[in-house]
């Protein structure tokens, strides 16, 4: 089973921290983690492609896991910001054209890469996007359930209840192993001053949708994006919902005809991108960009 080097660097005048999977001189794959989380939700992807002849790139983003947290939280928390950290990794890593694998905020950064609105040169390195349960328009009443509990994260006395607050917060996610739940709990665990464990990223990073209230509404992004593009959508999710990806088959990259969507039974908001069901698709799409 292949593992992963650690790295950091100084990007934007912020230290970013990535794993990197596989072999240097390969194909490259970017799989980012969604809002609350960190780049070991990707360990699967990650080892699923590395396994299969990739480079995957997982960054943790600012603000989560072991990156930096924002000093500037209003203007920084922004997909904008964002993007620029996303070019400035490709930058240092002299990555050319990459296959970018997004979850829910993941998916939305690589929206905006792709589209070359914000960073131009982005848009001619992405070979193709894959969005995990992500859409150009999401529900308001999901935005405000995940805002509810990404801004104010609970505090436990031991490990095992955090684990416990995981499983009923992601339980939408479908299934995962004793194993799986157990590194999700461990590899997203900070603990307080006062001894207490929290969810390890910064609570400031929901600023984005007080500072920014339309941040995630980027229909202008999408319509413009020439890579070809696969959707995950989670059968019963409430962020992304079914007249929303019917409108992105009449425009952008649906209109285009460079539009796959699968819909993932058994899952909400979002897949966790573990099990082969999920993984072969996104090769298969991958795979069919490359050529």
């Amino acid at each position: 089973m292949s593992t992963p080097t650690s790295h950091y660097a100084q990007l934007v005048g912020r230290e970013i921290h990535w794993l990197e999977w596989g072999a240097a001189n390969a194909p490259v794959v970017i799989a980012w983690h969604g809002l609350a989380r960190t780049s070991r939700d990707m360990d699967e992807l990650a080892q699923h492609f590395a396994a299969r002849g990739f480079r995957v790139i997982c960054p943790d983003t600012l603000g989560r896991g072991l990156s930096q947290w924002s000093p500037a939280p209003d203007e920084e928390y922004t997909l904008a910001f964002y993007a620029r950290l996303a070019n400035a990794l490709c930058d240092e890593l002299r990555l050319g054209r990459v296959h970018w694998v997004g979850t829910s905020m993941g998916g939305a950064i690589g929206t905006v890469c792709a589209s070359g609105l914000f960073e131009p040169r982005m848009k001619a390195r992405i070979a193709s996007l894959t969005l995990n349960d992500n859409a150009p328009q999401l529900a308001q009443a999901a935005i405000e359930r995940i805002r509810a509990y990404a801004g104010d994260p609970p505090a436990f006395d031991t490990v095992a209840e955090l684990e416990a607050f995981f499983r009923t917060v992601y339980k939408p996610y479908g299934w995962l192993s004793d194993a799986q739940w157990r590194r999700l709990t461990e590899s997203s665990t900070r603990r307080l001053a006062d001894g207490r464990v929290t969810p390890h990223y910064d609570p400031a990073m929901v600023k984005q949708f007080s500072a920014h209230d339309n941040d995630y509404l980027i229909w202008p992004h999408y319509d413009v994006i020439e890579a070809p593009v696969l959707c995950l959508r989670g059968a019963e999710s409430d962020l992304v919902l079914p007249e929303v990806i019917d409108e992105m088959h009449r425009r952008g990259p649906g209109a285009a005809g460079r539009l796959q969507v699968i819909e993932v039974p058994g899952c909400g908001h979002a897949p966790a991108l573990n099990v082969p069901e999920q993984l072969d698709p996104i090769e298969g799409f991958i795979r069919g960009a490359g050529r």
